[in-house]
């Protein structure tokens, strides 16, 4: 008689995600809200990135970083929020294994892409308030593009080890990922094999590369609001802080959502485990559908842009 250890296991060929294992009837309510937020998310960033292409007086390192932006929010909104909204309208919980791995790869490396883009453009701010004399020397079209070399070479390095590491685990019991996108420890726990150097890596990779970027990030800052108290000029204090403002309300805002995921994440035993997996699709949407936006109102060039862009129509 054959003992049951001698059957091969079938490897996993494809996943099936579970959208709120707890509460699936709230899917078709939430595909409205979260239908017109990623509209929004790409419309309001297609518009950006047009406008600052067709108007010449945006054609400077600022807008060209803030597109380099836009480009990173377009991408992880089209990663994640179509196949959740295929899955709330079709049912099309089905995702391939490899089509699962390019997904948490992509998700991983461009929101540390989005950190490292804020760093580099605290860095940029730091540079027009305390150095203005030197800024046409320092900050130009080359070191733009070096700055966005750095920032896709740096984390695609960094995190292309995290998909490889989870697609070499042995999947050989439970396909069915309870959550709406692969994040790694979602899929990884339903290996067969011990993952905790796939768990360890991520963890040092991630807080390693977000926690240099936000401490470079105080540290422009910190420099900012010293070279601003000691403006003396009536006005000048308040003008130089709102070339600030918008960049600075982002990245509070983007830090903040990063934040309280990752508080659920730890707390998960004490709160339900749908509230992460609907945290993590809103900070895929949320800071994109509110960068643009944000910009747009409060950047006096970028607004009078959007204007004639919409008088050629």
């Amino acid at each position: 008689m054959i003992s049951p250890s001698n059957y091969s296991i079938p490897p996993v060929s494809e996943f099936l995600l579970i959208c709120f294992p707890n509460y699936q009837s709230w899917q078709h309510w939430l595909s409205l809200p979260l239908s017109l937020l990623f509209v929004l998310a790409m419309g309001a960033n297609a518009t950006l990135l047009i406008t600052i292409r067709l108007e010449a007086s945006l054609h400077e390192p600022m807008y060209y970083l803030l597109s380099l932006l836009s480009l990173l929010d377009m991408v992880l909104c089209l990663t994640v929020i179509p196949k959740v909204l295929a899955i709330f309208w079709f049912d099309l919980r089905p995702i391939s294994f490899s089509a699962c791995f390019l997904q948490m790869f992509i998700m991983n490396c461009f929101l540390a892409m989005e950190s490292c883009t804020f760093m580099v453009m605290a860095y940029d701010r730091y540079v027009a308030i305390c150095h203005p004399l030197r800024y046409p020397s320092i900050i130009t079209d080359q070191f733009v593009a070096r700055a966005a070399i750095f920032v896709v070479a740096r984390n695609g390095l960094f995190f292309l080890p995290v998909p490889i590491l989870s697609a070499r685990l042995r999947y050989c019991a439970e396909n069915i990922i309870k959550n709406c996108i692969c994040t790694n420890l979602s899929v990884s726990k339903l290996s067969c094999d011990d993952i905790t150097f796939n768990r360890l890596y991520q963890f040092v990779a991630g807080w390693t590369l977000l926690g240099s970027d936000l401490i470079l990030i105080i540290f422009s800052y910190s420099f900012i609001l010293k070279a601003v108290l000691r403006i003396k000029a009536e006005g000048a204090a308040a003008k130089a802080l709102s070339t600030c403002g918008s960049h600075f309300i982002l990245i509070l805002f983007f830090s903040t959502v990063l934040l309280v995921l990752v508080i659920t994440n730890l707390a998960r035993e004490r709160i339900p485990p749908d509230v992460p997996i609907l945290l993590n699709i809103l900070h895929h949407l949320i800071p994109p559908a509110l960068n643009p936006i944000v910009y747009g109102v409060r950047t006096k060039e970028i607004k009078q842009g959007i204007q004639k862009l919409l008088r050629r129509l």
